[in-house]
């Protein structure tokens, strides 16, 4: 079964854009089929990130109808691929039609992630709403802490399940894991330290866990990525029995 997951945060800065590519790329290094979707249509950051921050063809051109899907796909050298939005489209487009776009990159994948803008607002709610389930990227510090639970409470509207939780820039400072696991309500995935050494990645457009993969920040991407994954292999297994009792019940 392949899941759809919106990478969102209430909060600017947490590190939404790094944890949607890096987690992407190490489920990717994995064997999974994935796609990152960048729904920022208004400031986009994974094109520009990995260096690319002009493509001939982008997410936009596919919301307004002048492009199909697959001519808006780029292969990373990781493998991993990216529909990237972009950053000169002018004309004004809506996300109305995302889910209708995810649904498609479905059919092909094992994972599509979906980052998208910050704040709780309408453009977040179409995010949710076009995938099966969220990710709560978050800081330890009250503000950001405060912002994710907004996220959460939206989700929680829109009927969408949240994944877990993401906690970035960790060290000394700011709330402990316990306490922001009951805060949150959820299962933290894992936490991701700060490091300059993610700053280094992005200035020299590439995702930290192709640039240094045994760096601290790419294990910790490492590990969440093999905790959804096994959720993934566990879904599936699940799936698998449920279909067998139905069979025993049957022939009883």
């Amino acid at each position: 079964m392949t899941r759809s997951i919106a990478i969102v945060s209430g909060k600017g800065g947490v590190g939404k854009t790094t944890t949607a590519i890096n987690l992407g790329i190490s489920l990717n290094n994995l064997g999974k089929s994935v796609t990152i979707v960048d729904a920022n249509i208004s400031t986009p950051d994974v094109a520009l990130s990995l260096g690319a921050p002009i493509v001939p063809i982008a997410l936009q051109h596919v919301l307004s109808g002048k492009a199909k899907t697959h001519n808006a796909i780029y292969r990373h050298n990781s493998g991993t691929k990216i529909l990237p939005s972009s950053l000169s489209f002018s004309e004004k487009v809506e996300l109305s039609k995302l889910k209708e776009v995810v649904e498609e990159l479905k059919k092909s994948n094992d994972f599509v992630l979906v980052d998208c803008a910050a704040g709780v607002n309408d453009e977040l709610s179409r995010v949710m709403e076009s995938c099966d389930e969220c990710l709560i990227v978050t800081n330890p510090e009250i503000t950001a802490l405060t912002s994710a639970l907004k996220t959460i409470k939206l989700a929680k509207k829109l009927d969408r399940s949240v994944t877990g939780i993401i906690v970035n820039k960790t060290g000394k400072i700011g709330m402990k894991h316990d306490n922001i696991q009951s805060l949150l309500e959820h299962e933290i995935l894992g936490e991701v330290p700060s490091d300059g050494g993610v700053r280094e990645a992005l200035l020299s457009r590439e995702a930290i866990v192709s640039l240094d993969p045994k760096s601290k920040v790419s294990k910790s991407y490492g590990q969440i990525a093999k905790r959804i994954s096994s959720e993934f292999n566990e879904s599936k297994f699940d799936k698998l029995v449920d279909i067998l009792y139905s069979l025993r019940e049957m022939l009883e």
